[in-house]
């Protein structure tokens, strides 16, 4: 309850939280976490994410509660070609790996960095991209979560980041896809620039799952109907972790259970580029989509 006094763009949950529109419950990442800490305990970050996302760029709040303090140290994460090297130097994926600062290294190469105590009651804003540490100095409990407000630029910046994960075969936390779907359905955007980049979007959405449905047609290769249901989660492959949207490449494991895997249409033609052995399931019928698309305006 407390934190509904909270501004709505700093709430947990809200209309203009895009991480509210996933569908599904994603822990740690829009649910509250709470952090039990020890005197010295350290909480690392990766890469340009806000609290512990590892996924898109969004933005993160943290309040302390105990009786002691925290220190922080932060950085913008804009001197990407600057801050590569320490962390590689020591031997760390500085995309998927979890790394505490040399300071040295990063005054050595002019990147700046912000430190700060953090006492009982203060509530830390942590904007998107920004790389941080933090130090317990004693015992506390510290709750946090991740926001991202539904703007041009929010949107922009969690899109890069799903892409830039794509290439380099990172799971992203965020579905954007299914994130845009359902903001689509539910929201009423008056951004104009918002409005572009989400309905841009869905239209190479739609033409990515037409092209497909047309392509298994064409092969003779059945196409079963499996609708969504809800609090359903988003899928990704079980072999590179991009995310699956709307038509699900499936196989059946055997072992002691009968285990089923969803696959990228990439990943499962590698299997057996006819698909012998792979169950296709839709999710959304083309109209169902084309409603939401054309129902989607200004």
């Amino acid at each position: 309850q407390e934190l509904l006094k909270l501004p709505a763009f700093m709430r947990v949950s809200s209309t203009g939280n895009m991480l509210s529109h996933v569908g599904h419950t994603i822990l740690g990442m829009n649910t509250v976490q709470l952090y039990m800490k020890v005197p010295g305990s350290r909480t690392p970050d990766r890469w340009g994410v806000a609290k512990g996302s590892g996924a898109s760029a969004v933005r993160g709040a943290c309040v302390c509660l105990g009786v002691s303090w925290c220190g922080w140290a932060w950085l913008w994460a804009c001197p990407v070609c600057a801050l590569t090297p320490p962390p590689l130097r020591h031997g760390v994926d500085y995309l998927t790996g979890s790394w505490w600062p040399v300071l040295e290294d990063l005054y050595r190469s002019n990147i700046p960095v912000y430190r700060f105590v953090q006492r009982p009651g203060d509530l830390v804003w942590i904007n998107a991209g920004t790389v941080h540490w933090v130090q317990a100095t004693g015992w506390c409990n510290n709750i946090a979560w991740n926001v991202g407000p539904l703007t041009a630029y929010q949107y922009q910046l969690a899109l890069e980041r799903y892409e830039w994960n794509e290439v380099k075969n990172v799971k992203s936390i965020v579905p954007m896809i299914h994130v845009s779907w359902n903001v689509a359905r539910t929201v009423k955007i008056s951004d104009p620039d918002l409005y572009k980049m989400i309905k841009y979007c869905l239209m190479q959405s739609i033409k990515h799952c037409q092209v497909q449905r047309e392509s298994l047609v064409r092969a003779g290769k059945k196409i079963a109907y499996q609708g969504r249901v809800k609090d359903e989660p988003a899928y990704y492959c079980n072999e590179c972790d991009v995310e699956v949207f709307n038509i699900l490449f499936v196989t059946s494991e055997t072992g002691g259970r009968n285990t089923y895997l969803v696959h990228c249409e990439g990943c499962a033609r590698r299997r057996s580029g006819a698909l012998h052995g792979v169950i296709v399931l839709e999710q959304y019928k083309t109209e169902e989509l084309m409603q939401i698309y054309d129902g989607f305006t200004l």
